[in-house]
């Protein structure tokens, strides 16, 4: 499998909920996937016809019509209390830009990460300036892996197999650091089953019990979609 998953949210980011910030198809897609895991998620747009359009999709969500170029409009909305803030505008640009700065600069402010929406190289280049953590080209990558990427910090890969089925390559997780598969007993205790283990480019493929894993290795587990999610996240 290819490494094209490099970067994971800051630890602790996820325990303050996420805000998503412009409801657009990508916007939409990285709510219902933070949903789906059970996230807290919180919805913007300065668009009412969005925000409808998204409680039809998903009517529990807690979604708000707000100027987010305006700061305290954002503040009082609620987004500067999420660890993480998802900037799904497309354009204007400056407005993606601005609502950037406001997430990271402003006074009081409990945003730690902010990934934003560029549709450029120089809107790219603009929000790093600004103080983007992560910059993402919706061509590159897809709000539902977006949003599970969030959710799943240790996941390097996932191939689906099928609407029910999925292969997940994993970095280890810090609790099964140490210990053998045989003591980890993953199918019986997670209902998963060992593909490979090992380090990145040296993978043992259906590795024997008395296998220990180590900080460094990567998990490549197979199961159903509901049981991979309940995987160690970290």
């Amino acid at each position: 499998m290819s490494d094209w998953w490099q970067w994971s949210p800051k630890e602790g980011t996820d325990q303050l909920g996420f805000a998503v910030v412009g409801i657009g198809r990508f916007g939409s897609a990285v709510c219902r996937e933070l949903i789906r895991n059970g996230s807290d998620v919180l919805a913007v747009d300065c668009s009412q016809r969005a925000i409808d359009e998204l409680r039809q999709l998903e009517p529990s969500i807690e979604a708000r019509v707000v100027d987010s170029t305006d700061e305290e409009s954002i503040r009082a909305a609620g987004v500067l209390e999420m660890g993480t803030v998802v900037v799904g505008i497309s354009e204007p640009i400056e407005a993606s830009i601005t609502t950037t700065l406001i997430a990271k600069d402003s006074e009081g402010s409990k945003v730690q990460q902010v990934i934003a929406r560029a549709t450029s190289d120089l809107h790219e280049k603009m929000l790093k300036r600004v103080g983007a953590d992560r910059v993402v080209f919706p061509s590159r990558m897809q709000g539902e892996r977006l949003g599970l990427e969030l959710i799943r910090p240790n996941l390097i890969e996932r191939l689906e197999l099928d609407d029910q089925i999925g292969i997940d390559e994993i970095k280890v997780p810090a609790i099964f650091v140490g210990r053998s598969l045989r003591d980890l007993n993953l199918r019986k205790n997670y209902m998963v089953n060992v593909l490979a283990a090992g380090p990145t480019k040296g993978l043992t493929v259906n590795p024997p019990a008395s296998y220990v894993l180590k900080k460094s290795h990567v998990l490549v587990v197979m199961g159903s979609m509901e049981d991979l999610q309940k995987m160690p996240h970290t």
